[in-house]
Order: C-alpha cells, then sequence, then structure tokens
C-alpha cells in the first residue's frame, strides 16, 4: 500500500484501515478515500439543509437566537 494514500484512507475513516484492504492497490485506495470525503461533505451538507427547513417551525423572532444556539 502507498503511504500517502493509506494516510488519506485513515483520515477519512477517522482509524486504521482494516487489514483486508492491504490488497488494493494505490489508486484504489485514493479513490476509496476521495469516495468517503465526498460522502461525508454530501450527508453535511443534507444535515444542514434539513437543520434550516426546521429552523422555519420556529417563529421568526426567535430564529436568530434559536440558531446561535445550535449552531455554535
Amino acid at each position: 500500500m502507498g503511504n500517502e494514500a493509506l494516510s488519506q484512507l485513515s483520515t477519512e475513516l477517522g482509524a486504521a484501515p482494516p487489514d483486508s484492504l492491504a490488497e488494493l492497490t494505490s489508486d484504489q485506495l485514493s479513490f476509496l478515500a476521495g469516495a468517503l470525503g465526498k460522502e461525508r461533505e454530501s450527508r453535511a451538507a443534507g444535515l444542514g439543509e434539513a437543520a434550516e427547513e426546521a429552523l422555519k417551525l420556529v417563529p421568526a423572532l426567535a430564529r436568530g437566537p434559536v440558531r446561535r444556539i445550535l449552531f455554535k
């Protein structure tokens, strides 16, 4: 395994990758790390959108303070 690709994958996983991934090439590991990063960004964006939609249920005058409390 390439050290750079392995490091990138470890960063995306937040832990050491499983030993079974030792069979993958550096290109495959990089592709996997990139896919994990894109999925994480997509989920984060979806959560942000859902939170903004939920804030529409809060009365207009209270939205600013509620937003500050929730999204410090």
